[in-house]
């Protein structure tokens, strides 16, 4: 699956980099981004649902399930 953090409803929150710190990390101003190239695979599924939950802001998305 591909995730990717939709940067202009980012609010540097940084719940998903604390959530799932494997598949998020943080800015220098706090804002997330998907490392990598956003490919993560069936065994993070959990994790990744876990991240979108803790998003105040409905930041991330799975492009590919």
């Amino acid at each position: 699956m591909k995730i990717q953090v939709d940067s202009t409803k980012c609010d540097a929150y940084g719940l998903c980099a604390e959530t799932a710190p494997d598949l998020f990390e943080l800015d220098d101003f706090g804002y997330a981004t998907a490392r990598g190239d956003g490919l993560v695979g069936e065994e993070h599924r959990a994790a990744v649902q876990e991240a979108i939950t803790a998003c105040p802001v409905a930041a991330i998305r799975v492009l590919e399930a």
